[in-house]
Formats: structure tokens, C-alpha cells, sequence
């Protein structure tokens, strides 16, 4: 109804995404052109004696090797495009380098990167593992983010240009809150919700936070600041306590080199000129160009990753916003027929479910947890590796797992449910638009966009709501083996850390996707004798042709385009949340990085 409403009535908004697609495909056809006339490079370099694995800490980092989704803001508000980072070939990468004989260390280059703490956390840990190899790793910055430098923090050495700085501040998040952009717009929402905290709905129905929503953030934060604080002085040999001193006294984020070196943060101040020369008198080489500098891509393409044949352990991951018709994200009527396929497949003899996911649609949580039945039903172990989110809907298709396993700094819980139904009168009036309807019923056309909600109405969708939410706890109960009414005192939307969500019993073992394997080979009796097979399998896409030619710079930039001088990214926000069905399970809209 509501796509069917915006396809005949709102002509404008529509020419206007329209107009911007015919730009895209400008740009991607343009772009296109210039990778057949330079053609594509690729890496020859191998793993020979005298390797260094290096790590660039810059950009994001996505959960796999997928093909990035086409992000409509970044294409209009960013410099150009590029392709993330996966975190497990960089794990995988760093992994190989410990076995490796040829590999002799690990160099992290840091440059500003970009993800959430779950994700950083991950990939430090695995360096932490690294190290047990006896190889040591070292660490350089022009300036360090928080980000970067909790990583660092695994390295044996940090050296920091003189002139840059370490910017540990502290962790939080800002929450926008669109009711003001979309009365505006001229659309309106109702909010039907179960859970005190379940605060994803604020941001379209009120201009301010909830003190509850506020609360429970107050409480996530500092749990999860906590662990990154504590391994950060661990590491460098200070107390806690004097981290706080550094950001909050002292202004460490806005000192230079000196102040870092002697706060010691850092052991030492160098230019990134002189790091190769460096690196190689660290490992006992004479120059640089000694040293085989090598990419994680370089090392894993070496390696048997993801090439499992046989008998194997199936990670199948689960990365972004449930829904049913998104060609991005968690689009359940595709995810569902690969885990039937697994399911069905004699040499899949065990899952690992990744889930990286804020939640989304109820119906597309209940269509994959149904199929996740069925693959237990089959007598296979069925694990979860949770990422930085595993919440709401996320939660929903992990609680019947044998075993789930998270990080500490993990977003998780928010089991809750919540329904918007959007008001679009004022903005038909807006445009113009005369509509008349005729109908059997009242409630022929529910929901209708262009009347507010009966009380009949309002009444039925908040009994659907509850229907829907009681589902969810018995679901956790069941798969959880807890009793409903702790269930209860633990739900209501609100949001856990990993080691909070342990301590609930919402969450088994803390641990990585390397861990899942392990537990789901031994509950398979599996042995050694095993390989993992990553799925889906990897589709490319034009977008691995437009990063293979590096950063795609924008010639034009959109800066006011739409009804009324509205930005792109503004109507953008305006048409997802109208597509989306009116029930959801979806975690509140935070995002949170180091």
C-alpha cells in the first residue's frame, strides 16, 4: 500500500530519486570506461623469507569479503567510494602469519579507522594471539584515533610522528532524531511498542531521548569503556584511572608527540619515512628493501581459506538491517534457501552463524529462525558468533543456537517489538494532491497513509504487537532454558553489552567466530579433520570494479535536492522507513565507535 501510494501520488519525490539514479549510472558507466582503458591491476608480490605482514588501519572494515552495498549518501555526500576492509581475512591474515616461517612480523599502519568496537576488539584479539607465536608486531601513526590505537595497544612498539597525537577521548554516540525533518516533510508517525526501552521508535516521534533510553546507554557505554580502558593500560603499563586523568584533565587528544611519548602511550617519536628502515633493523635485516612487505590479501590468498571441500564447518554470515525486499543487508527470502541448503547438504556438518545485525522486520526474524529449526532439526550443531550487533531481530534468529558465543564488546538483547505507522495527509496537501477513496470497509485500506489511526485500529495493532512480543520472550525462554519471567526482567528493548548479556545468560562463552568453530567441530566430532566453508558465496559486483581503480572522486555534488530543498539524504531516510512493514523488531538507532 504504501510503495503503491508513492509510485501514483508522489510524483516529484519519485522523479527526484529517479533523477539521482540516472547520475549513478552515469558515473558507474564513466568509471566502467576508465577501468577498460587502464585496465586492472593485481597484487604478484608472494610470501618469500623476510615478510612482513601490514595492516592498514584506515576506512572500514565490513564482517567478509561481500561486495558493498550501493550507499546512496556516500555517493552524494562522501569523496568518492571505496570497498571495506574484511575482518576475517584480516584475522585469517594475521592467523597465517603466526604459522608462516617466512612471515617474521606485523606492521599496523594506523590511519583513522572505522568501525565499531566489537569489530576492533576482534581484530586485537587476534594479534594478542598473534604474539604467543614469539613474532613480534609494531605500530605507527601519523596521529593515532581512539580506534586505531586500541588496536595498537596489542603491538610491542608504538612509534607516533612528533608532530601527531593519540586521540583517546572516551566512548559515545549521538542518536538523530528525525520528527522535526519529517513534520517538514509533512508525515507524521504513530508508535505502537512492548518494552520500556525499546527506543528505536524515539527518534520519529519525539525531538528529545528518554531518560530510559538514556539510561541504558549511561550503563552500556561505561561497561563497554571499561574493557577498552582497562586493555589499553594493561597493555601500557598504567592504571585505569590515569587513562581518565589523560582525557579529561589533561587533554591528551589535542597534545602532540612529546606529551604522548611521556605519558607514555606511546615509546617512541619517529617520521613515517624512516619506518621501513626501521621494521627491518627490528627483524635483523640491513635495509628495507630487504623486507618482503606483504598485504593480508597477499597471505590469505595463499592459504586454503574458505575452500572447504568434505566434511565441514558452514559460517554463514548475517550482516546488516532484516528485511524482506532490501537487495542489502539481511534479505531473508535469500538467506533462507542457504540455510536449507546447508541444511540438506551431507558434508555441511555443523553451522556458525555470524550476526551482525540491529534486527529489522519481525516477519523476516520468524522466516529465519524457522529455517534455522529446520537445520537443527537435521541433528547438526547450530553455534552464533555475534559481531558488533546481534539485538532485537538479530537476537531473535540467534536464541535457539546450541551455543552463542559474543565479544565483550558486543550490542546485544534489545528483545523487544515495535510498529510506526506513518500519517502522509499533510504532505499530499503539500503537493497538491487531491485524493478520494472509495471502499467497502473503513479499514479497507489499512493502513492507509493519508488518515491517522482509528482507536479500533490502534487497539488491533497494539494486540499484534503483544502477540508478537510474547512470541519473542517464549523464544528466548525455550532456546535460552530461563524462565519467562526472568526473560521478562531482562528484556523490555533493552540493550547489553557482551559481558553484561554473559553474566543475563542471554549469551554462553565470550569469544570470536574462530572460537564458534571450534565448539561446533567438537559437538560435531569432527576432530581435526575438518575444513570451514564460508557462505554465501561471494557475488561481485560493479562495485568491486569501481574500487579496483582506487578511490572514485566525485565530479558533482547533490547538495539540495527533493521537496522543498530537502537533501537527498533526508528524502532517502523518508523512503526507507516508508517501505519498511509496520511491525519490527529492531534495536535502537545507535551507532557506536571507537
Amino acid at each position: 500500500m504504501l510503495k503503491k501510494f508513492f509510485l501514483n501520488s508522489l510524483s516529484s519525490f519519485v522523479g527526484t530519486m529517479v533523477a539521482i539514479g540516472v547520475c549513478g549510472l552515469a558515473l558507474v558507466f564513466l568509471v566502467i570506461g576508465l577501468v577498460a582503458r587502464i585496465g586492472l591491476s593485481s597484487e604478484t608480490a608472494s610470501v618469500k623469507n623476510r615478510s612482513v605482514l601490514v595492516i592498514d588501519l584506515s576506512g572500514s572494515i565490513s564482517e567478509s569479503e561481500r561486495a558493498p552495498e550501493m550507499d546512496l549518501q556516500e555517493l552524494v555526500l562522501s569523496q568518492g567510494i571505496n570497498k571495506p576492509q574484511a575482518l576475517n581475512v584480516l584475522v585469517k591474515a594475521i592467523d597465517e602469519a603466526a604459522s608462516n616461517k617466512n612471515v617474521k612480523a606485523v606492521y599496523l599502519k594506523c590511519g583513522g579507522v572505522s568501525a565499531a568496537p566489537a569489530t576492533l576488539s576482534a581484530l586485537r584479539a587476534a594479534l594478542v594471539e598473534f604474539k604467543k607465536s614469539g613474532k613480534k608486531i609494531y605500530a605507527y601513526g601519523d596521529s593515532m584515533s581512539q580506534g586505531d590505537y586500541y588496536v595498537a595497544t596489542a603491538a610491542d612498539s608504538l612509534f607516533l610522528n612528533p608532530e601527531g597525537s593519540v586521540g583517546i577521548q572516551g566512548m559515545g554516540s549521538t542518536t538523530m532524531f528525525f520528527k522535526g525533518l519529517f513534520d517538514k516533510i509533512g508525515i507524521k508517525f504513530t508508535a505502537i511498542k512492548v518494552g520500556t526501552y525499546k527506543s528505536a521508535v524515539e527518534p520519529y516521534v519525539q525531538e528529545t531521548m528518554s531518560e530510559p533510553a538514556r539510561a541504558q546507554l549511561d550503563t552500556l557505554f561505561n561497561t563497554m569503556w571499561g574493557e577498552v580502558r582497562g586493555s589499553i593500560a594493561e597493555a601500557r603499563g598504567i592504571k585505569p584511572e590515569r587513562i581518565d586523568s589523560l582525557i579529561d584533565k589533561d587533554y591528551i587528544f589535542l597534545g602532540q608527540g612529546d606529551e604522548a611519548r611521556k605519558a607514555r602511550l606511546v615509546d617512541a617519536l619517529t617520521y613515517e619515512r624512516q619506518m621501513d628502515s626501521k621494521i627491518a633493523a627490528l627483524i635483523g635485516e640491513k635495509k628495507a628493501d630487504d623486507v618482503n612487505f606483504v598485504t593480508p590479501q597477499i597471505l590469505v590468498g595463499s592459504s586454503d581459506f574458505g575452500k572447504a571441500s568434505g566434511s565441514q564447518v558452514a559460517v554463514l554470515y548475517a550482516e546488516g538491517e532484516i528485511q524482506e525486499t532490501t537487495d542489502g543487508g539481511i534479505n531473508c527470502h535469500k538467506l533462507v534457501p542457504v540455510i536449507v541448503e546447508l541444511a540438506d547438504n551431507d558434508d555441511v556438518k555443523a553451522l556458525v552463524l555470524r550476526v551482525n545485525s540491529p534486527g529489522g522486520s519481525v516477519f523476516g526474524s520468524q522466516q529465519i529462525a524457522e529455517a534455522l529449526r529446520y537445520f537443527k532439526s537435521k541433528g547438526k550443531p547450530f553455534v552464533v558468533s555475534m559481531g558488533d550487533y546481534a539485538a532485537s531481530g538479530g537476537y531473535w534468529i540467534s536464541a535457539d543456537a546450541d551455543r552463542i558465543f559474543a565479544n565483550a564488546l558486543t550490542i546485544t538483547g534489545s528483545i523487544g517489538i515495535f510498529g510506526l505507522i506513518p500519517d502522509a495527509s499533510e504532505l499530499a496537501t503539500k503537493l497538491g494532491l487531491g485524493l478520494e477513496t472509495v471502499a467497502t470497509s473503513p479499514d479497507a485500506l489499512f493502513p492507509n497513509v493519508l488518515k491517522s489511526l482509528t482507536p479500533g485500529q490502534t487497539e488491533a495493532l497494539q494486540k499484534m504487537i503483544n502477540k508478537g512480543y510474547d512470541q519473542f520472550i517464549a523464544r528466548v525462554a525455550n532456546g535460552r532454558n530461563l524462565p519467562e519471567s526472568k526473560v521478562r526482567a531482562i528484556a523490555e528493548g533493552r540493550v547489553w553489552s557482551g559481558l553484561a548479556a554473559k553474566e543475563l545468560g542471554l549469551v554462553d562463552e565470550i569469544g570470536g567466530v574462530g572460537d564458534a568453530v571450534k565448539w561446533a567441530a567438537k559437538k560435531a566430532n569432527l576432530g581435526d579433520n575438518y575444513g570451514v566453508g564460508l557462505y554465501p558465496e561471494n557475488e561481485s559486483s560493479i562495485w568491486d570494479l569501481l574500487s579496483a581503480t582506487g578511490t572514485i572522486e566525485a565530479t558533482a555534488r547533490f547538495e539540495q535536492i527533493g521537496v522543498g530543498g530537502l537533501p537527498v539524504p533526508a528524502m532517502r531516510k523518508a523512503w526507507i522507513m516508508l517501505q519498511r512493514k509496520p511491525e519490527q523488531a529492531l534495536m535502537v538507532p545507535v551507532k557506536v565507535y571507537l
